[in-house]
């Protein structure tokens, strides 16, 4: 036992590679190596014998395939070392791309118009996505039997059975935002109120749920000029060119007088290119706030005045980035945001068109 072990084991730890230790193991331990023959003459042995030669064979088994398993770990470890000196490893090659996230385009234009209208002097408020009838409707001088309060224009919240009130509703505007604004804050006020609305309407260029944001200012001697001035800013500083407006007469429930405001566009190739041609495009509503709507939110409309405007923010962003259609904002399908979403670093462009 002695003379295989030191010819084994001495043998093991001066092999040069991987193909001569598996020679030895075969020679050793394999089939017809030599220790598995020992050990197949155990049969003839006597009982006094098998007990010593026995458990001598299968510990001599045991080194010699424990000394095969150290010495493939230390070949294997030599090789990898020979194999890193001879390479180079360049620190100052640029990491591998890793796929990032995009700002999503209704928040990137949420951003920019925040922005624009904070240089004009103008707050952001928000308030609940989910009112009731006053705020969304009576408070803003809308009557009873306007379309805008029909089910099929509204998602309408039931109550409880046995509650008679009136039931919530998702707001249909952010037009509620200003009522809360004013019975909290008073006059003068001057704010934005950007923010997610809901209406019955599904298809290219309206959806369930959308982006509004209104604007209100309050004072003592502001007139329609202040309102046409400061959209006339907004639009010149969010496109990037100047735009020019038109102003046409129109009703809204909670403004007198009121107007729809369009900018110039032209309709070239089927896309919307704003500021300039000949065309015109309706944007937005507004107006001069109704006196009803002053004294809903508990301001005197004979000491104050003020304009309003609402606009869609999905809808400026389909006219400056050119989004053909409203409905894939909603639709997470990421190759879309990958198109269409804004780097953190990114500078927006200043100009684009819309399919028409």
């Amino acid at each position: 036992m002695d003379e295989l072990r030191e010819k084994y084991l001495g043998a093991i730890a001066a092999a040069a590679d991987e193909a001569a230790l598996e020679e030895l193991r075969l020679a050793a331990v394999g089939k017809k190596g030599e220790v598995s023959l020992k050990m197949r003459e155990l049969g003839k042995m006597t009982p006094e014998e098998r007990q010593v030669a026995g458990p001598a064979l299968n510990a001599l088994k045991d080194e010699i395939n424990a000394a095969l398993a150290d010495r493939k770990v230390a070949l294997a470890d030599a090789a990898l070392d020979e194999r890193l000196k001879g390479e180079v490893l360049d620190v100052t090659l640029p990491a591998r791309p890793r796929r990032q996230g995009t700002i999503h385009p209704v928040s990137q234009v949420t951003e920019e118009v925040t922005a624009i209208f904070a240089d004009m002097g103008f707050a952001v408020a928000e308030g609940p996505q989910i009112e009731d009838d006053w705020y969304n409707f009576d408070a803003l001088n809308i009557p009873g039997h306007h379309p805008a309060r029909a089910e099929m224009d509204t998602f309408y919240m039931a109550r409880g059975e046995g509650d008679e009130r009136p039931p919530n509703v998702l707001r249909t505007h952010t037009s509620p935002v200003q009522i809360h604004s004013m019975q909290e804050q008073g006059a003068p006020i001057r704010i934005i109120c950007p923010g997610r609305v809901y209406r019955c309407d599904y298809d290219q260029t309206h959806t369930p749920m959308f982006h509004q944001v209104e604007g209100l200012a309050i004072g003592k001697d502001i007139s329609m000029a202040n309102l046409k001035w400061v959209l006339e800013e907004f639009f010149t500083a969010f496109f990037g060119i100047e735009v020019k407006t038109r102003f046409r007469a129109s009703h809204f429930p909670f403004t007198e007088p009121s107007a729809e405001v369009d900018i110039q566009c032209s309709f070239e190739g089927g896309t919307v290119k704003v500021g300039e041609g000949d065309d015109w495009l309706e944007v937005l509503g507004s107006g001069m706030v109704h006196p009803d709507v002053l004294r809903a939110g508990g301001i005197d409309p004979e000491e104050w005045q003020g304009f309003a405007f609402g606009i869609g923010i999905d809808r400026l962003a389909m006219l400056k980035y050119g989004i053909p259609d409203l409905r894939a904002f909603f639709e997470s399908d990421l190759r879309w945001l990958k198109h269409y979403g804004f780097s953190p670093l990114d500078m927006p462009s200043l100009h684009a068109g819309v399919s028409r």
